[in-house]
Order: C-alpha cells, then sequence, then structure tokens
C-alpha cells in the first residue's frame, strides 16, 4: 500500500523538482526559438531568464493552490479517492509537456508546470495524513515518515533519468518533462486494490463495519480491541462536530500551539535553504576541479545523500522520537551551515577549502534528511484530531509552498548581495527552529491522541490552569476545615 500511494504521490514532488535541471539551457532556446518564429524577436539573456524563472518558480504557486484545495477534497471524496482523482491534474500537465515542442508554444510548458504543482501540492497534504491513519500507533512514525524517503528517492529518479545519456538532452527534453505520467499510471493500476483510510470510514462516514473491514485488510489479522476503541474514542470526542476550516484553527485557543508548530516547523522547512544548497553544488564541483561531464553524476550523489538520510531516519523515529531527530537535524544544519560559510570564505586562500565545501553539502543534506524532512509531515496527522487535520494540513501545506516559492524568488538575491555568507540567514533559521523544537514541542512517539491533547492543554491554558489549581486548592482546604460545610 505505502509503495503504491507513494509512487504516485510524494515521489512526484521530488521527480518534478529534479527533472527540470537537465533540460534548462534546452528549453531556454526552445523560448527563444519561439519567440523569433513567432515575432521575429531575438530575446536578451536577461527576458529568457525570466521566462525561465515562471516556468520553474510557477511550479511552487501550483503546489500552494494544490494544499488549498487537499482538505475538502479528502473530506469529500476520502483520502484514497482523492490520491486517484489527484492524477486528472498529472495527466492533463504531462500531455500538456509532451505536446508543447509540437505545438511551438512554451506557454504550454508554463501551464503543464502548474498543473503538476496542484498535483504535487495535493499529494503532499494527502498522502502522510492515508498513511498516519491506517499505520499501528507503534508504526505511525515510520509509515509516515515514508512519505519523505519516497520524496528523496524521486529526487535521486529525476537526476538519473534526466542524464544526458537518456533524456536529458536537446532531442528528448518534452519526453523527459512527460515521464512524470508513469508512476501517476501505476498508481492508478494498483491503489483501487487497497482500503480506505480506517479513521475515515469510522469517524467522517460513520460506517464501523467498513472500518473494521479495513482494518482487517490492513493487519492481515483480526482487529484488536485496543485499536478500534482508540478510533471509537476518537469518534466520540468529534461526535457533532463538522469538520474544521482554516479560519477556525487560527481562532480556537484549544489548538493554538499545535497550529504555531506546524506552521513553525513547516516553514522551517523551506527557510532553512536545504533546496538552495543544490544550487551551490555545481558551482562547489566546479571549484573542486571536477569537470563538467562528470559534475552531473556527482548531482546524483547529493540526491542519493538524502534518499539515504530519510531511510536512516525511518528506521530511527520510532526508537528516538519525533523531537529528538528534529531538534537534532536543525542543530547539525546549523553547524554546517557555518562551516560551509568558513569554507566559502576561504575557498581561494586555502588549497583544500573547495573539498570542505563539498563535504559541508553532503553533510548538510544529510542532516536535513535525518530529520526535517522526515518529521515535518508526520506531526499534523499526530497532533490534531480527526475533524481538524485536513485543514490543518491545508495550513502546513500552505506555508510549505509558499516559503518554497519566497526561496525560489529571493535565493538569487541573497548569492549576490551576501557572496559567501548567503547560508547565515538559513544557518540563523534552523538554530530558532532547533530552539522552537527544545522548548515548545512535545514528544509524540507512542502517544495517543488524548495523551498529546493534554500535553498540549498546558500550554494552550497556561494562565487559566494556575488560577484553576489555586482555586481548586482553597476549596479543598476548605472542605477539611468544614468551614464550608453548609
Amino acid at each position: 500500500m505505502v509503495t503504491s500511494a507513494a509512487i504516485g504521490g510524494t515521489l512526484q514532488y521530488g521527480y518534478n523538482l529534479a527533472i527540470m535541471n537537465a533540460p534548462t539551457i534546452f528549453i531556454q532556446n526552445f523560448i527563444n526559438e519561439t519567440f523569433l518564429e513567432r515575432w521575429d524577436i531575438q530575446l536578451q539573456d536577461y527576458q529568457v531568464t525570466l521566462i525561465w524563472t515562471i516556468i520553474v518558480s510557477i511550479f511552487s504557486l501550483g503546489g500552494f493552490a494544490g494544499a488549498l484545495i487537499a482538505g475538502p477534497m479528502t473530506i469529500r471524496f476520502g483520502r484514497k479517492k482523492c490520491l486517484l482523482l489527484n492524477n486528472i491534474f498529472l495527466m492533463a500537465g504531462a500531455l500538456l509537456a509532451l505536446t508543447s515542442r509540437a505545438a511551438k508554444s512554451f506557454e504550454m510548458i508554463i501551464i503543464s508546470r502548474v498543473l503538476v504543482g496542484i498535483n504535487s501540492g495535493i499529494s503532499m497534504n494527502v498522502q502522510p495524513m492515508y498513511f498516519g491513519e491506517c499505520a499501528p500507533k507503534h508504526l505511525r512514525g515510520a509509515v509516515s515518515l515514508s512519505s519523505a524517503v519516497y520524496t528523496a528517492f524521486g529526487v535521486v529518479l529525476g537526476q538519473v533519468v534526466g542524464l544526458r545519456e537518456l533524456l536529458g538532452n536537446d532531442q528528448c527534453w518534452q519526453y523527459l518533462l512527460a515521464s512524470n505520467a508513469i508512476p501517476g499510471i501505476i498508481q492508478l493500476l494498483t491503489l483501487p486494490w487497497y482500503p480506505e483510510s480506517p479513521r475515515y470510514l469510522l469517524i467522517d462516514r460513520g460506517d464501523k463495519e467498513a472500518c473494521i473491514n479495513a482494518l482487517r485488510r490492513l493487519r492481515g489479522c483480526e482487529v484488536q480491541s485496543s485499536e478500534l476503541d482508540e478510533i471509537l474514542q476518537e469518534q466520540a470526542e468529534a461526535k457533532g462536530m463538522r469538520p474544521s476550516r482554516p479560519c477556525d484553527l487560527f481562532t480556537d485557543r484549544s489548538v493554538r500551539w499545535q497550529l504555531l508548530s506546524v506552521m513553525v516547523i513547516s516553514s522551517a522547512m523551506q527557510l532553512c535553504g536545504n533546496d538552495s544548497i543544490y544550487f551551490y553544488a555545481s558551482y562547489v564541483f566546479k571549484e573542486a576541479g571536477i569537470s563538467d561531464d562528470m559534475i552531473q553524476y556527482i548531482t546524483i550523489g547529493t540526491g542519493t545523500c538524502e534518499f539515504t538520510a530519510c531511510i536512516m531516519c525511518n528506521l530511527l523515529i520510532e526508537r528516538k522520537g519525533r523531537r529528538f531527530m528534529l531538534m537534532g537535524g536543525y542543530i547539525l544544519m546549523t553547524g554546517w551551515a557555518v562551516v560551509f560559510t568558513i569554507a566559502l570564505s576561504f575557498e581561494h586562500k586555502v588549497s583544500w577549502m573547495p573539498y570542505l565545501s563539498m563535504a559541508c553539502i553532503f553533510t548538510y543534506i544529510l542532516s536535513f534528511g535525518m530529520g526535517p524532512a522526515g518529521v515535518t509531515g508526520v506531526l499534523p496527522t499526530e497532533i490534531f484530531n480527526q475533524t481538524a487535520r485536513p485543514a490543518a494540513y491545508m495550513i502546513a501545506g500552505s506555508m510549505m509552498w509558499l516559503n518554497l516559492f519566497i526561496i525560489g524568488m529571493i535565493f538569487p538575491f541573497l548569492v549576490s548581495e551576501l557572496g559567501q555568507f548567503c547560508f547565515v540567514p538559513f544557518g540563523t533559521v534552523c538554530l530558532l527552529a532547533s530552539l522552537y523544537v527544545g522548548l515548545f514541542l512535545p514528544e509524540t512517539k507512542g502517544k495517543t491522541l488524548s495523551v498529546i491533547t493534554s500535553e498540549f492543554h498546558k500550554l494552550n491554558f497556561k494562565g487559566q490552569e494556575k488560577s484553576s489549581s489555586t482555586s481548586q486548592a482553597h476549596y479543598q482546604l476548605g472542605e477539611v476545615c468544614l468551614s464550608t460545610a453548609l
């Protein structure tokens, strides 16, 4: 089930990020040729770069739109059916990309990237929710973390398919952009054979029999009463409550710190600079003396590095806990950002500094994969109840995609203005994120929703807790003295 859902889900996010690197120069030439043929205009370099930037960045805006519609879709259609319907956007985008060259229209590529972005925005929200609701409590973190594993695998796969010997050349770039349809077709053929989320069937649909059948199919044995009782308890707590909207979460004090935690950690995941370090990779490898022909193969190592780290995180998350992995990852990234800044500052003065820069790239990506990449997607499933979960994922996804768009737009200016100090802001974000996790985020490993909610309750109603405990103490004192017996 995990492979079937992820191969057409979060894998698409990593894959569609990676495949845009190889055909950059070929698509830019295609844009220039199109203008020349249509209007007999020779574009200047900055104009071609502007259109290329729109093609790349519009993916983030599509993802933002997908994150906004993911919540209502999961409520209306369910988690599994939402993933299946999501392939409509993917197939339409792939068809536009495939025919764009024959139609001599770069506008079709832009629309294609919007549609593929919507597909990724929906899958990045729905898939972790689906996994978290289907997994047993002791495997909830590991199963949900597989979303990050497949995202990293998508990056590696995109880098491999984008090699010049495969589809990353002038003759085949349109097939490269349309190749994302293949994982979608595999999902359409396999996912219908698996059950819907048991929690959705019972809590949202009220179908206990379907819930028991889904649990039996997922576990491969008879349903344990403790697991069913936990879902029934959550159903009782949510009884009579309508699904929350994002605006409801902002005004509900009982989920204030849960919402703040999701927003902070989702934003930090993009503002930490991990995607930006891929931009610096080619430059650093070139400074280390690696030839241009070999750089494309070395770059695959960066994606493989994140993929390996996510697998390691998958093995450790149920042992060490979410809080430890998240905080540790950001602390390590802070340290490597400092070392990377020093290495960039002295790369022309010390002969071995470019090699230290190369090491920093791999260790920075490793640290990201070991913590933030995996744990961030798990949290909304674990700290929000069934009625609030879709809205929480909408907000988390919106923050992630908006910050990805912002980083994509401002990073060139950071490089030009700050030079070798461009990773200082990213290191600061990592430091602040680690402090927030250490001070305010409780551990969720192996805990039920009611236990996690009670821990957040202490933060959400901190002032009222003190006054309540004080008044309770006075009442007990009076009872002992029998002074208020009448």
